[in-house]
């Protein structure tokens, strides 16, 4: 590989990662949100598939550093480019811009395309001590009014206020 293409190559590595570090995150939810709000006694007649929520997680998807979309994104981009540049010109100048416009491009829709996917994963982890001392989790878009200490009925893979 000669001096430019590893130049441009360097380039385009950069360029994506600097657009993953731009990938916006959302805060998350941790230990304590909603303490103290909620039903938090339980009814009279307790039931075999109820309990105490103890723990609320935003998951993964909701959250965090996203670099994966946008380096794969990158790295499509430039390839494609590369093949696009050299079928379509002489000049190695215009190759090396075409590969570092296709490397940024595709870090762009790549970090797109996650954070599409990822909305459409995201939502909430419920952890529930039950009447019986088992704990289970349970993974729902929306919370529906539960909060840490609200006593729920776990059915159908889903938490229900009581």
């Amino acid at each position: 590989m000669n001096v430019r293409m590893r130049i441009m190559t360097c380039v385009a590595t950069t360029a994506a990662l600097a657009l993953a570090g731009c990938a916006s995150t959302s805060p998350g939810y941790g230990p304590g949100y909603g303490s103290g709000y909620g039903n938090t006694a339980p009814p009279a007649g307790r039931c075999n598939d109820c309990g105490t929520v103890v723990a609320i997680e935003t998951s993964a998807a909701s959250g965090g550093t996203n670099v994966v979309g946008p380096v794969l994104g990158g790295i499509v981009g430039a390839v494609a480019a590369k093949e696009l540049a050299r079928k379509n010109t002489d000049s190695e100048g215009r190759r090396n811009v075409a590969i570092a416009a296709g490397a940024a491009g595709g870090a762009v829709a790549g970090n797109a395309i996650q954070n599409r996917t990822e909305a459409n994963r995201g939502g909430y982890t419920i952890h529930v001590r039950m009447d019986d001392g088992r704990t289970t989790a349970v993974h729902q878009a929306d919370l529906a009014g539960i909060r840490e200490g609200s006593y729920v009925r776990v059915q159908n893979g889903r938490a229900w206020v009581y």
